[in-house]
């Protein structure tokens, strides 16, 4: 064996970049049940809520473009700045890997959605994702390319 191998030519894959580089890792496949899979994600997220209690109404709306719409009338993911972040918790929420109020935290009871990988991976392997929020009668909304947040010139 002649190759060197040493620690210079190990990479490390922070974040969001990682479910990017390998998909498959995350969601099982970069095919149809890998889009199911996402497509679940976000949906836990709502049933977790009506299950608890929140909220009462699940809409899925599959669009002919071939984006997923999924609605609910339930709390909202929270908008208020997370102080360890110094982000509003969509943007942890959609952001950050392992981040959500299903670990302990108080908010869940039970949850559905513990045996997935969370709306950011669904962020990170999306085109386009825009959340729409509505809390405290006002409407919050936030959207990113590729998990990345920003404001884009196209109309969604």
């Amino acid at each position: 064996m002649t190759a060197e191998y040493s620690a210079h030519h190990l990479q490390v894959l922070e974040g969001l970049e990682a479910v990017r580089k390998r998909p498959g890792m995350y969601i099982g496949s970069n095919g149809s049940p890998g889009l199911m899979h996402c497509m679940w994600e976000i949906i836990d997220n709502s049933v977790d809520e009506a299950v608890a209690g929140n909220g009462d109404l699940i809409s899925i709306i599959l669009r002919s473009d071939g984006s997923v719409e999924v609605q609910d009338r339930g709390r909202g993911v929270p908008v208020d700045v997370e102080p360890r972040t110094g982000l509003s918790g969509v943007e942890v929420v959609f952001t950050k890997l392992h981040a959500g109020g299903k670990f302990g935290g108080g908010s869940y009871a039970a949850s559905g959605g513990l045996h997935g990988v969370g709306a950011s991976v669904v962020n990170a392997l999306s085109e386009r994702l825009d959340v729409e929020v509505d809390r405290g009668g006002k409407v919050y909304a936030m959207s990113f390319h590729r998990g990345e947040p920003g404001v884009f010139a196209d109309s969604g």
